[in-house]
């Protein structure tokens, strides 16, 4: 499978709430790169510590969390970077932002993803440590 419909396909499921589905585009040694100094920041390195952390994400936010592609996606070889849009609510507070998610796709399964917000500090403040 070539690697925009990889992420095409993650997206969907993922969009569906299919959590099963979208983490099946995952190689076994997946590594996700969160960014930002918060609680949920730094690497994870395989689905299951991705999934654990996302679950605690959406726990944080009860429910709130949403990712949407936001834009066309941009294909370089293995790469394909997208364009998101992010909200999620909790206590008092929101956020609403954009942001890129960069993937490398080998062999048909997600093997990287890295992310990028459009306002690091903000989302760092909204997770909290």
């Amino acid at each position: 499978m070539e690697a925009k419909k990889v992420v095409e396909s993650y997206f969907e499921a993922l969009s569906k709430g299919d959590i099963q589905t979208a983490f099946s585009f995952f190689s076994s040694d997946a590594k996700w790169h969160q960014p930002g100094k918060n609680k949920f920041s730094g690497q994870k390195s395989n689905p299951e510590q991705i999934g654990q952390m996302l679950g605690q994400m959406t726990k944080d936010v009860a429910g709130s969390l949403i990712v949407k592609p936001n834009g066309p996606l941009m294909v370089s070889g293995d790469l394909v970077a997208s364009p998101v849009r992010f909200t999620a609510t909790k206590e008092s507070k929101s956020i609403d932002m954009s942001g890129v998610d960069l993937f490398e796709v080998k062999s048909g399964k997600i093997v990287h993803v890295w992310l990028f917000s459009e306002d690091q500090v903000a989302e760092d403040e909204f997770w909290g440590k």
